[in-house]
């Protein structure tokens, strides 16, 4: 099958089959009179076959997405949905209710939705990251809900004998026009049971004008009132009669090992119970815990007592020299050297050798860590060969693997119950905090363990956030327009997880901003310089895309200000005019995973959003003194967004930030709610990553201990208002993410801003270690 085929089967091709006759309910999450899933053809064949497949079906192995969506309806018309994704405050849970929903012409009131367990064979991709639940799970959610409409409406007819256009699904019934008869859903579940899916071509999907809640605003959020009552379960919350808690001392260094230990006054704290070793795991240590010793105790104070009474000896390795100032120097040695091509256009060294104007700048970003509000924990059973745990993941298909391997058990001997998680932000992708569990709980058999993280835990040893050097070279000619475009990226890659060091960003760490610069540029030159990782690199919300626009969109400001023109008029004149771009001639780019042909990289959609923000937050007028308007954009995860701040620098030295005006193109909008939420949330972040966060190293231990040291935004940080103005395109373009596209354009937002209100550029981040006056 053609690639062009593939794609169509993407949209087209998805198959829905009837559950409740297969004999596939035993164990689902979902139980009822029927029970409705739909799944994408064969993804398992193409991805054995290597071909250029996208989206949901281009994951390699442990991550082809083959969404398998459940639902059932029971005899009293309840309706339940199983969400294969994590909720963790972006609201997948509601936003997919929603979709099924609406097709199933169901009451809100009436559904109800249930976790579903680690479980790819039945799930499909679990994974909750990259912005890409909804996009993968729109088309499959709506004929999950559209099948089992029209197999209520076959019931219906066929109990009444009445011919099946004359019946209706309507408002959680089905209506006999002719005569105003009507069954409820719970009375024709069972029926429906017993009848096959209609055939894919039969399905008839719902036109847009008739969707009652899919782009609407009004549906009450599933988990709203048991989050804010305190009924819902997130990790922490997870209790059983005698259980045992345990904290970890783990190596202060990354691929340090345990030289020797004396527990013996640890065992003296009233209420530990155990002590035992956890085994290290060699560098590169993916996703396997670090190592240690645990205590175990009869509750998580006398756990954190007995940490304390250890006495432990440590060979920190390889990674003991580690140390934040020194490796900068190296960062941006390497950025000063010529590093791996990986875009050329034109002849640069031509064009600066003509050049009116030269301009270069280095823009740096530390370590970030996720800091979740929950930290990590997970509760785990061992017995009679089995494993079960319950935890706040991200990836509980990826969770129930390593603990297989891990335990050397089956894999259909591991459950994976999946909690709300109180934040994730890429940290709950890596399970290390969830095996701990299992391995302890393997110590007690038929007791559940709990390994509780502190906050000193959790920013200690995370999987961070690239540190990244940016070098940027620039010529303008004599009308000030950019002749020549020289970018170096160096920074650690997340690669270095799994396998050797490849000291150079991945494809998909390229493709966030860099590779994919959609500007206008005769002469341009795009290299990624060698970067060692010393420490563990992960997914942290909007990845290398924050480096990335940071020194972009400051560079851009530069460009204009040296001009002498107008940052938006600038960057708006170096877009062209509205043009869609294949990723694929990019050079070794990469889009999110997603098809180049459904997904280019549209300026048209990036000029749009800036003229909107910029137009509704009043770019050009008069400001006080002190005052100042930044503006960046930033196509990520296939949605396009801009922002403009405006900030308030006092002579105290005092930062305000009085507005934040976003724009926002992520396609189709379904639920616009969970929309501004997430970019509200995007920008306090953003100004978070850029004010005030930093980890550092030295000794390769990280300095910052809690919130105190690695400070995150708090109330006086936030802008006094957020305006979020969803832009809809032209014509029909596929759904985008949200999640993650609202951070990259923050920083350098705030940076031009703080330019604009001060004429002070700021290059390094956070900005507090640039403004010595500065103040929240």
């Amino acid at each position: 099958m053609s690639i062009q085929e593939r794609e169509d089967l993407n949209q087209d091709d998805i198959v829905v089959a009837n559950l409740s006759r297969r004999g596939f309910l035993k164990g689902l999450a979902a139980t009822g009179a029927l029970v409705i899933a739909a799944n994408w053809g064969m993804p398992n064949a193409f991805a054995a076959a290597k071909k250029n497949v996208f989206g949901a079906d281009a994951m390699p192995h442990g991550w082809v997405d083959s969404p398998k969506v459940f639902l059932s309806i029971a005899a009293d018309g309840l309706v339940t949905f199983v969400c294969s994704r994590s909720e963790m405050g972006q609201g997948v849970r509601t936003s997919l209710a929603m979709v099924v929903a609406d097709e199933l012409e169901a009451e809100w009131e009436m559904m109800r939705v249930v976790q579903a367990p680690g479980d790819e064979t039945r799930y499909g991709n679990q994974d909750t990251d990259g912005s890409r639940s909804m996009r993968h799970w729109f088309e499959p959610l709506r004929r999950c809900g559209a099948a089992a409409r029209q197999m209520l409406e076959q019931a219906a007819a066929k109990q009444w004998q009445v011919p099946l256009a004359e019946c209706k699904a309507q408002g959680h019934k089905v209506l006999h026009t002719p005569s105003g008869r009507s069954l409820g859903y719970g009375e024709l579940a069972e029926a429906a049971a017993a009848l096959e899916v209609p055939p894919r071509k039969s399905l008839r999907l719902k036109k847009p004008e008739e969707f009652r809640y899919i782009g609407k605003e009004a549906t009450r959020a599933i988990d709203g009132a048991d989050i804010v009552q305190g009924r819902a379960q997130f990790g922490a919350d997870v209790r059983f009669d005698n259980m045992l808690y345990a904290v970890i001392a783990r190596p202060p260094v990354y691929g340090g090992t345990l030289k020797s230990h004396d527990a013996s006054a640890a065992l003296q704290v009233p209420g530990v119970v155990k002590v035992v070793e956890i085994a290290a795991t060699p560098i590169p240590s993916e996703f396997q815990p670090l190592g240690g010793v645990a205590v175990v105790a009869g509750n998580t104070w006398a756990a954190i007592k007995g940490r304390e009474a250890l006495k432990l000896e440590w060979d920190d390795g390889a990674n003991a020299a580690y140390d934040s100032p020194a490796y900068r120097q190296t960062l941006s040695k390497a950025a000063r050297a010529a590093g791996k091509r990986v875009r050329n256009v034109g002849n640069v060294d031509a064009a600066f050798k003509k050049a009116r104007q030269v301009l270069e700048a280095e823009y740096y970003i530390p370590h970030l860590a996720q800091a979740a509000m929950e930290p990590p924990v997970a509760t785990a059973r061992f017995a009679d060969g089995a494993c079960e745990v319950w935890a706040p993941s991200q990836a509980p298909q990826a969770t129930r693997e390593r603990i297989a391997k891990r335990l050397e058990l089956p894999v259909d001997k591991v459950t994976v119950n999946v909690t709300l998680l109180g934040g994730g932000f890429g940290r709950k992708s890596k399970p290390d905090f969830i095996i701990e569990a299992a391995l302890l709980a393997k110590e007690f058999p038929g007791r559940h363990v709990r390994v509780q993280w502190t906050r000193e835990d959790d920013l200690q040893h995370s999987y961070f956030h690239t540190v990244s050097l940016e070098y940027l070279r620039g010529a303008l000619d004599a009308k000030g327009q950019p002749s020549a475009w020289l970018h170096r990226s160096a920074a650690p890659s997340i690669g270095a997880l799994f396998g050797p060091d490849p000291k150079h960003q991945g494809p998909f760490e390229l493709g966030m901003g860099f590779v994919n610069l959609p500007y206008r540029l005769p002469n341009l030159r795009l290299e990624n310089p060698e970067a060692a990782a010393h420490t563990r690199v992960g997914w942290y919300r909007s990845v290398s895309n924050i480096p990335h626009a940071f020194a972009v969109q400051s560079f851009i400001a530069e460009l204009a200000a040296a001009a002498g023109k107008d940052h938006r008029d600038y960057l708006l004149e170096l877009l062209g005019p509205a043009r869609k771009i294949d990723p694929a001639s990019l050079g070794d780019s990469w889009n999110y995973g997603e098809s180049p042909k459904q997904y280019p990289l549209d300026t048209g959609r990036l000029r749009a959003v800036v003229e909107e923000a910029t137009q509704q937050a009043g770019w050009g007028r008069e400001l006080p003194k002190g005052h100042g308007l930044g503006l960046a954009v930033h196509y990520s995860f296939v949605t396009y967004v801009a922002v403009v701040l405006e900030v308030e620098v006092r002579t105290d030295g005092a930062l305000l930030v009085h507005k934040a005006t976003m724009a926002v193109d992520c396609g189709p909008q379904i639920n616009p709610e969970r929309i501004r939420s997430q970019m509200e949330g995007a920008c306090v972040m953003g100004l978070g990553n850029a004010a005030l966060s930093e980890i550092s190293f030295k000794g390769g231990q990280v300095e910052q201990s809690n919130l105190h040291n690695y400070q995150v935004a708090r109330l006086p940080l936030a802008p006094r208002e957020i305006a979020v103005h969803m832009v809809t395109p032209k014509g029909e373009v596929p759904l985008g993410g949200v999640g993650e596209p609202g951070v990259p354009p923050i920083a350098p937002a705030l940076c031009n801003a703080i330019f604009a209100a001060t004429g002070k550029r700021i290059r390094e981040l956070p900005i507090r270690n640039q403004l010595m006056d500065w103040q929240v």
